[in-house]
């Protein structure tokens, strides 16, 4: 297991090492992170919506569908606004990431999905199987978020463990 980060000074110098390697627009959050116990709060309610769906978690072959998938993504939006009206405004680091993943990674996913006719869309293989490929992509994306929502929430990263 991974050490718990229960320090802030710890988990401050964990984000600032992680840099969040997301490289949201051309360059990476390349700052001194400094969360406060609101950042803790917000980054917890976040991190367990993010823990608990598809978007971290994988979507076997065979298993699920598609559209609930992408219904789940899409979900994003609505949660991160909701935990943004009730711990946002007194949080220092949260919210500009919160934005960033949703606006930088989500928003072009869902975009390009919508686009498509779902109905025809998802009855064809070939599509369903682009899907779940751009999901995968997103997912790895997503995976690093949550993990900096656990450090920031100082809590053990959950998100691979069915890996284990």
């Amino acid at each position: 297991m991974e050490e718990v980060l229960t320090d802030p000074q710890t988990v401050s110098a964990f984000l600032q090492s992680f840099k969040l390697a997301l490289s949201l627009g051309k360059e990476y959050l390349n700052r001194k992170w400094q969360p406060n116990k609101n950042d803790e709060q917000a980054a917890w309610a976040m991190y367990i919506e993010m823990v608990t769906r598809v978007v971290t978690q994988p979507l076997p072959p065979n298993q699920g569908d598609e559209a609930t998938a992408l219904k789940s993504v899409h979900s994003l939006f609505e949660t991160t606004r909701e935990v943004l009206k009730e711990h946002g405004r007194e949080c220092k680091e949260f919210p500009a990431i919160a934005v960033e993943i949703l606006n930088q990674k989500v928003r072009p996913f869902t975009t390009q999905w919508h686009s498509e006719d779902l109905e025809i869309t998802f009855e064809n293989e070939s599509k369903c199987d682009e899907f779940r490929d751009d999901l995968e992509r997103l997912q790895e994306i997503l995976c690093e978020y949550t993990r900096v929502l656990a450090a920031m929430a100082k809590v053990e990263d959950l998100t691979n463990l069915s890996e284990e």
